[in-house]
């Protein structure tokens, strides 16, 4: 398979990694939103959120909100933003199921969300 994150998962190209347990690991992407932007997934390969099985959604999920957790009680963070495009209409780029979580804080000059007309 020529899957990135298969290949990082598997020690076959070099990676970040700041979590990892038999499941589901965490890893810096190569181009961050901003310091502290990782990217939660499962081991195994699952295209998108419509292949993912259950049970590992709820792990990647449960590893999210710990990492989440973590990062505003460590750092000046007080705030994140969970992430996922499934499919290529929904503008993801790579078909390995992730979550970004991105660190956010006051005045911090991104503007990740949707924008919506009333």
């Amino acid at each position: 398979m020529n899957c990135i994150f298969c290949r990082i998962i598997n020690k076959e190209v070099p990676g970040t990694f700041v979590y990892e347990d038999d499941d589901v690991a965490a890893i810096v992407p190569k181009d961050q939103v901003n310091t502290g932007h990782i990217l939660v997934i499962p081991k195994n390969h699952y295209a998108d959120v419509f292949d993912i099985d259950d049970e590992v959604l709820r792990n990647v999920a449960s590893v999210s909100k710990k990492l989440s957790r973590n990062i505003v009680t460590t750092t000046d963070y007080t705030s994140v933003n969970l992430l996922n495009a499934s499919g290529k209409d929904a503008q993801q780029s790579v078909f390995h199921f992730h979550l970004h979580i991105v660190p956010r804080k006051e005045n911090d000059g991104l503007d990740l969300w949707i924008k919506q007309k009333l």
